[in-house]
């Protein structure tokens, strides 16, 4: 059985993709990306390059035909299927080994977080507060 994030997972990946966009100032594309011959989904967090940046961060090419972004990619229209390089930031992949089913990756390739809570492991505390009950609220007119 393949080893795929779940749309919960999805929407807290895309919605750590936004706040690092808005934290950087710089779009940030988040991509989740199937790879079906090792039976697991992993996910992407990079930056796009201009086309002249030629330096030593580490580079990765996201998108293409059918990619699979979440979040709202730094406001870039990624949906002609063109494939853009990017520097790569870091990556989540997906493990059944017990007590880690996520796995960070840094820029260099090397693993740096594992849990089986994938919130522990982004850079942003990304949790809905419970709104309070109509009842409870204290400007509402009582009859």
């Amino acid at each position: 059985m393949p080893l795929s994030f779940t749309p919960k997972d999805a929407d807290l990946l895309g919605r750590t993709a936004d706040a690092l966009c808005a934290y950087m100032g710089k779009p940030v594309i988040a991509e989740i990306i199937a790879e079906p011959d090792e039976g697991f989904e992993w996910v992407l967090f990079a930056l796009p390059l201009a086309p002249n940046d030629e330096d030593e961060r580490p580079h990765v090419q996201a998108g293409g035909p059918g990619a699979r972004f979440v979040g709202n990619n730094g406001g870039l229209d990624l949906a002609d299927g063109q494939p853009i390089d990017c520097e790569f930031l870091w990556a989540i992949q997906l493990s059944e080994l017990e007590g880690c089913r996520y796995t960070k990756v840094d820029a260099s390739g090397e693993e740096t977080g594992w849990s089986d809570n994938l919130a522990e492991l982004l850079p942003f505390q990304l949790v809905d507060d419970p709104q309070p009950d109509d009842q409870d609220d204290p400007t509402e007119l009582e009859d």
